[in-house]
C-alpha cells in the first residue's frame, strides 16, 4: 500500500487545502481502481474455466417464453445461482412466464442499483443453425474447440460461444455474478445494495411486466436502473445508451378471388392480390427509406442539439459496415447510422404469397399476406400510428377492416385489406446529461481510462417506458454484447472478450456508484 503524501509536503509545493483534498481523493480512487482491476484479472485467470462452464450450462436450457416448463427450469437455475452469492430472490408471475426479483444488501450502503436483464430467447429454427442452438458450441474462428480442454486454458477473448441467448441476453447474469465473486474473493466491498429484475418474457414484448412492476414497485425501489441488454457500438467501444425505439407490429391480408384461379385463363382479368399488396407496400416509403404515410411523422420530437453533439462524437462506422455487409447502397440519404435510428422506421419483415422455384404455381391466389414491424420514436403514440397507417390504406383506395371480411364486402369493394394489429409500446429517451449518466460515465472512464460513448438511443426496442412509468429513478442502458452477435437470428453468439470485460464493468459500478 502506498502512503499518501502529507499535507505539509504538498503544501510546500503551494497547493491549496481544497487541491490537497482533491489530490488525496484522486490518489485513493486510483488505488481502489487498481485493486479492483487486479481482483477482476486474478479472478478471471483463476476461474476462467468456471465462467465458461456456468455460461455453457445456462445456455443449454431451452428458453422460449411460451414454454412455461422450460422457463421455470431456467428461473430455478438462476435463483440457485444467484442465491450462492447471497441474493434473496423470489420468482413471480402475472399469468405469463416467470420473473425473478432479487436483492443483496451491503452493510452501510445508502444507495441501491437495480439491474435488469432477460433470460428468455427468440424462437429458433434449428435447421438454419450450423450448430444446435441449445448445445453451446465454443469456437475460435471457424474451429470448434473442446469445452473440457478450453476450460483448462486461459480464455482467448476472440473465442465465441454459439447458442441461443448467448448475446441476447443471458450473459449479464453470468458476468454480474462473477463480478461479485471477484470482489468477494479479494475482500472488496460494494458501495451499493444490489437489486435484480430478470425478465422471462422480453422477446414476446414483456406482456405482463406492467403488472409485475405495479405489484412490486416498493421491492424494486432504487437510485438507478441499469438495463443490461442490447449490443455495444459497432466500433467495439463501450457505450451508455439513453433510449430505445418503441415497437408495434401489424399483419396485413389483401384479398383476391374467392378461390385460386389459373393465371393463364384469368390473368389480366382477375386482380392478383400479390401485385396489389406489393404496390401498396411500395407507397409507404421511398428508395431512401423516408416514410411517405401522411401524418405519420407529425408527433416526432426533433433531435436535440445535445443528442446531435453526442452522435458527432461517436466514431463513424458506416463505411466499414457497408463493406462488411456487401451493401451496394444504404438508405438515409447520406445520414450516419446513429442518426437514422433516431427516426421512425417501417420494416416489411415477412411476405407470404405462394411459392417460388419448384414450389411455384401458375395461379392467382385468394389472398396475399405481409407482416410489418414499426419502430417508433418519441413522442409517437400507438393510436396515432394506427390511425395514420389505416388512413393511408384508405387513401390508396382500399376498404380497411380489422375483421375477416364477408363475401358481400369483397364483392362491393375494388380492394379489401384486413389490418390486424399486434401489441406494442412507445419509445423511451432520457437525459444523457443527467446526474446518473454523468456518474456512470466517470466510473467507466476511471476503470479502464476510456470514456464511453454516449448514445441517445438504440435502434432496437424494449418496454422501458413502463419502468419509467412505475419506478421513480433514472434509467440507463449498459450493453455488453458484441455488435455482431446475430441476436434473434441463426448462429447467435457472444464474443468472450465482451463477457470478461463486462465482469470488470459491473464490478466498477458496484464499487463506485454509492460513493460521493
Amino acid at each position: 500500500m502506498l502512503n499518501h503524501p502529507t499535507f505539509a509536503t504538498l503544501s510546500a509545493f503551494g497547493l491549496s487545502s481544497a487541491l490537497l483534498v482533491a489530490s488525496i481523493q484522486s490518489h485513493g480512487a486510483a488505488e481502489d481502481t487498481q485493486q479492483l482491476q487486479a481482483a477482476v484479472t486474478g479472478h478471471i485467470a483463476a476461474h476462467g474455466g468456471t465462467i465458461l462452464s456456468d455460461f455453457r450450462e445456462l445456455l443449454s436450457m431451452p428458453n422460449v417464453s411460451t414454454s412455461l416448463p422450460d422457463m421455470q427450469k431456467n428461473a430455478a437455475w438462476i435463483a440457485d445461482y444467484i442465491g450462492e452469492r447471497g441474493f434473496n430472490s423470489k420468482t413471480v408471475s402475472a399469468g405469463g412466464a416467470p420473473y425473478i426479483l432479487a436483492e443483496r444488501s451491503t452493510p452501510g450502503a445508502t444507495k441501491t442499483v437495480l439491474i435488469y436483464a432477460h433470460f428468455d430467447g427468440q424462437p429458433v429454427e434449428p435447421a438454419d443453425w450450423k450448430t444446435p442452438p441449445f448445445e453451446p458450441t465454443l469456437k475460435n474462428g471457424e474451429n470448434t474447440l473442446d469445452w473440457e480442454t478450453a476450460q483448462k486454458q486461459s480464455i482467448d477473448p476472440e473465442w465465441r460461444v454459439y447458442a441461443r441467448s448467448a448475446g441476447d441476453d443471458k450473459a449479464p447474469v453470468i458476468a454480474l455474478m462473477h463480478a461479485i465473486d471477484a470482489m468477494d474473493d479479494a475482500g472488496l466491498d460494494a458501495s451499493v445494495n444490489i437489486k435484480l429484475i430478470l425478465d422471462g418474457e422480453e422477446e414476446f414484448g414483456s406482456p405482463t411486466v406492467e403488472q409485475i412492476l405495479k405489484e412490486h414497485a416498493d421491492y424494486l425501489s432504487a437510485d438507478v436502473l441499469l438495463f443490461c441488454d442490447g449490443p455495444m457500438h459497432q466500433s467495439g467501444l463501450r457505450q451508455l445508451v439513453f433510449g430505445v425505439r418503441g415497437d408495434i407490429g401489424v399483419n396485413l391480408t389483401l384479398y383476391g378471388p374467392s378461390r385460386p384461379l389459373h393465371s393463364g385463363h384469368y390473368g389480366n382479368w382477375a386482380p392478383h392480390p400479390t401485385d396489389a399488396l406489393m404496390r401498396l407496400l411500395a407507397t409507404m416509403k421511398d428508395m431512401d427509406g423516408n416514410i411517405q404515410v401522411a401524418g405519420y411523422l407529425d408527433q416526432v420530437t426533433p433531435i436535440s442539439e445535445a443528442e446531435q453533439v453526442a452522435i458527432a462524437a461517436i466514431p463513424s462506422v458506416d463505411a466499414q459496415l457497408q463493406d462488411a455487409l456487401s451493401l451496394g447502397r444504404v438508405e438515409g440519404a447520406g445520414e450516419r447510422i446513429e442518426m437514422t435510428i433516431m427516426r421512425p422506421a417501417i420494416n416489411i419483415v415477412g411476405f407470404q404469397a405462394g411459392g417460388v422455384d419448384d414450389q411455384a404455381r401458375n395461379i392467382i391466389l385468394s389472398k396475399a399476406r405481409a407482416s410489418l414491424d414499426l419502430r417508433l420514436v418519441p413522442v409517437q403514440t400507438i393510436d396515432h400510428v394506427k390511425q395514420t397507417i389505416e388512413a393511408h390504406f384508405k387513401n390508396q383506395g382500399f376498404y380497411v377492416t380489422n375483421n375477416e371480411p364477408s363475401e358481400e364486402i369483397l364483392r362491393n369493394n375494388p380492394g379489401v385489406i384486413k389490418v390486424d394489429w399486434t401489441g406494442g409500446y412507445p419509445a423511451y429517451r432520457s437525459d444523457l446529461n443527467g446526474e446518473a449518466a454523468n456518474k456512470l460515465t466517470a466510473i467507466l472512464t476511471e476503470y479502464d481510462g476510456k470514456t464511453p460513448l454516449l448514445s441517445p438511443t438504440l435502434g432496437g426496442s424494449l418496454p422501458i417506458h413502463l419502468f419509467d412509468q412505475e419506478l421513480d429513478m433514472p434509467i440507463v442502458l449498459l450493453p455488453i454484447a458484441n455488435h455482431d452477435n446475430n441476436q434473434h437470428g441463426r448462429d447467435e453468439n457472444m464474443r468472450l472478450g465482451n463477457l470478461l470485460s463486462a465482469i470488470g464493468v459491473y464490478a466498477a459500478v458496484l464499487q463506485e456508484f454509492g460513493r460521493d
